[in-house]
């Protein structure tokens, strides 16, 4: 059975998977049959993967990117999903809109706390570490950036050492909430990124309260204003020497943006809330693992 996962881009949400589940399931559990998927973290319930091989849904979330796919043409077997969106998005029971996987993190060995502490993080989407200026924004803030696309270890390492993770990256959030660390949702700023974080927050009870941060780049807000990717002619020259001084003021008003929303309340699910979420979850894996052991 292989792990699926979004690997096309260095992210921390797509990388969890391969931290977690080495540590979580059997040794040899996961090999490179492509004849069964593991379906493990992210919004990757697309309606376009493979027709053929037998899927297995291990806490993955529905992310309105494509239309739905259809689990019940006989190739799909639905442990958990991320949330009662993702649940009534595939037409599946409600009670299996259990929690993101990634909460499974509460049941594994974590790195060591970073040596040194944060008061302030803040975790910018993948994509918006490649359009924003957000080194720099964080920097004149006085903020710590948490970028991304850093190796998965470190990233846990500096969640488990800051006191208040600001995050427009989703899986900031959900893995600061399992680790108790408090967090501020800042609302993505390109709008297919924002289905999924009402999905996760429902199924923790969660009221999700996002905040709007100020784009730290041209290139940023024109991604913003148009609601595209961020991508052709125009943003290459957004992000050129023309645009530099513009650029600069963009990441000034950013960094004051961060230090008003550092003032504001943090969020954070209940005690209970979370444990019952890894409880049922982590139930969920076993149960799934021993059905596999005793069929083999």
């Amino acid at each position: 059975m292989k792990l699926f996962y979004y690997d096309y881009a260095r992210n921390f949400g797509d990388d969890l998977n391969l931290y977690l589940w080495p540590r979580l399931l059997p040794k040899n559990f996961l090999d490179e049959d492509e004849s069964e998927l593991f379906v493990g973290i992210g919004s990757i319930l697309w309606d376009f993967l493979p027709k053929e091989p037998m899927k297995y849904v291990v806490g993955s979330g529905y992310g309105a990117y494509t239309a739905p796919p259809n689990v019940n043409d006989g190739s799909w077997d639905v442990r958990f999903v991320r949330g009662p969106k993702t649940a009534s998005a595939l037409g599946i029971d409600a009670d299996k809109s259990i929690c993101d996987a990634a909460v499974l993190l509460r049941g594994v060995e974590l790195p060591e706390v970073a040596s040194q502490s944060f008061d302030i993080s803040f975790m910018p989407h993948f994509d918006s570490i490649d359009r924003g200026n957000w080194k720099e924004a964080c920097r004149l803030a006085g903020v710590h950036l948490l970028d991304p696309t850093l190796p998965c270890e470190q990233i846990l390492s500096e969640i488990r050492a800051t006191k208040l993770l600001i995050t427009e990256a989703m899986h900031g959030a959900i893995v600061a909430d399992a680790l108790r660390t408090p967090w501020i949702a800042v609302e993505p700023i390109h709008h297919p990124h924002r289905f999924k974080w009402y999905d996760w927050a429902e199924s923790l009870d969660i009221d999700y309260q996002p905040h709007k941060l100020w784009p730290s780049s041209m290139r940023e807000l024109w991604t913003r204003t148009t609601g595209g990717q961020g991508k052709g002619k125009v943003t290459r020259f957004l992000a050129g020497k023309a645009a530099y001084p513009a650029n600069m003021v963009m990441a000034r008003i950013a960094a004051q943006g961060l230090q008003n929303l550092s003032r504001r309340p943090p969020q954070l699910s209940s005690d209970a809330a979370i444990e019952r979420a890894s409880d049922r979850s982590l139930s969920t894996v076993d149960l799934f693992v021993r059905q596999r052991k005793s069929a083999a």
